[in-house]
C-alpha cells in the first residue's frame, strides 16, 4: 500500500504552473526559469504530478505572520 505524502498536513501545496502563469511571474521578478531555487524532479511531493524538467512549480506555505507565502521552484533532473 502506498501512501501519498501529499496528503499529509506538514506538506504545503504544489502546483505546475502553466506558461502563461510562469511568464507572468519571471516577469514580475525579472528573473529567468533557471535563476529560481531548484527542486529536483523526483521530489517526494512531485510524485502525484505529471512533471518535466523546465517546469516551475508554484508552492503555498503557511506562515504564522504572512498567512501565506508563495515560492516558486525550478524542476531539474538532478
Amino acid at each position: 500500500m502506498a501512501i501519498d505524502i501529499t496528503d499529509h498536513e506538514a506538506v504545503p501545496e504544489h502546483r505546475k504552473l502553466n506558461e502563461e502563469e510562469i511568464e507572468e511571474v519571471l516577469e514580475r521578478y525579472d528573473t529567468s526559469k533557471e535563476d529560481l531555487p531548484k527542486i529536483e524532479r523526483t521530489d517526494a511531493a512531485l510524485k502525484q504530478m505529471d512533471v518535466e524538467v523546465g517546469d516551475v512549480i508554484e508552492i503555498v506555505r503557511e506562515s504564522p505572520t504572512a498567512g501565506e507565502t508563495t515560492y516558486y521552484r525550478y524542476v531539474i533532473e538532478r
